[in-house]
């Protein structure tokens, strides 16, 4: 694993947030200041056909990355476009029972409106 490719699976893994490739750029340049911006995106595509990252997409919202590869689902908040883990237990099983299919893999994100956007609301 090169240096860069480094640097930014410990950027991905030291944030508590989904970060967009942007906001993993500005964070890897404080580190690497001549990290090109193209070296991030091929280093995160990378990373996701590896299977060592999640994508992440959200109607409107950059593209973000996970470093939780286990299946898990996403709550996205469509007032201020905030992005989090969302743990249904046995969702898989529910499809599985309901449809009759095996499921090899999923996506899930859910349009909310936050904790913070329902209390100013």
């Amino acid at each position: 694993m090169t240096r860069q490719r480094k640097l930014i699976h410990q950027i991905i893994c030291d944030s508590p947030m989904h970060l967009s490739a942007e906001e993993i750029y500005f964070e890897a340049k404080k580190s690497c200041p001549s990290i090109a911006v193209g070296t991030v995106y091929r280093n995160l595509n990378l990373m996701v056909e590896e299977g060592q990252i999640l994508k992440i997409e959200a109607p409107g919202q950059p593209v973000r990355f996970d470093k939780n590869i286990h299946p898990h689902e996403h709550f996205f908040c469509g007032s201020c476009g905030r992005l989090f883990d969302l743990n249904v237990k046995g969702i898989k099983e529910l499809i599985e029972a309901q449809s009759g299919l095996t499921v090899e893999s999923y996506t899930l994100s859910v349009r909310c409106r936050c904790e913070c956007c329902q209390e100013t609301a």
